[in-house]
């Protein structure tokens, strides 16, 4: 009996070969799409559900592209948690609230915030959102990224080029 049919059968063996064997593979998939801090969870995740979902299991195919499909959806469902969480944690437009009108009789702080506003409206999303986040948020570049999604280096390059065109706008 080979793996697939094993692990079908409910053999408790086959899966901590499985573990071993797909384990590796599954891990590096899992980690092109969740951020670091979550692969071991979702690795976790896809080999109990394996292990749950083993009468679904066709042994006569190949077992090795079905536990790739449990990771990646165990994977989307990691991220849109994630999502789910940062909207919930960190509402952008919470942060981003500044005065919201100029009067006659404004502050030099008041127009400037006003100035700095308009200048982040102008900014796209992506740019918008890693300047909000850093400034007003609080958050490290390496928090943004993991809030995002996104690598390190693309949050410093949205910063930069964010903040260098909000220099030009003011």
């Amino acid at each position: 009996m080979n793996l697939g049919e094993r692990l079908a059968c409910g053999d408790e063996t086959a899966l901590a070969e499985c573990y071993t064997s797909l384990g590796p593979l599954v891990r590096r998939h899992v980690v092109r799409l969740v951020p670091r801090h979550a692969v071991d969870d979702v690795v976790q995740l896809v080999f109990l559900e394996v292990w749950k979902s083993r009468r679904r299991f066709d042994p006569s195919r190949n077992l090795e592209p079905w536990v790739l499909a449990i990771a990646r959806r165990r994977a989307i469902d990691q991220l849109r948690a994630e999502a789910r969480h940062y909207r919930r944690t960190l509402p952008l437009e919470d942060h981003a609230e500044l005065p919201a009108a100029r009067t006659p009789d404004a502050s030099p702080s008041v127009e400037t915030a006003c100035d700095v506003r308009d200048a982040l409206a102008v900014l796209p999303l992506p740019q918008r959102q890693a300047i909000v986040m850093a400034h007003f948020g609080q958050l490290t570049q390496t928090e943004i990224a993991d809030r995002l999604s996104v690598p390190l280096g693309t949050v410093k390059a949205r910063t930069a080029r964010g903040l260098r065109r909000m220099r030009e706008l003011l």
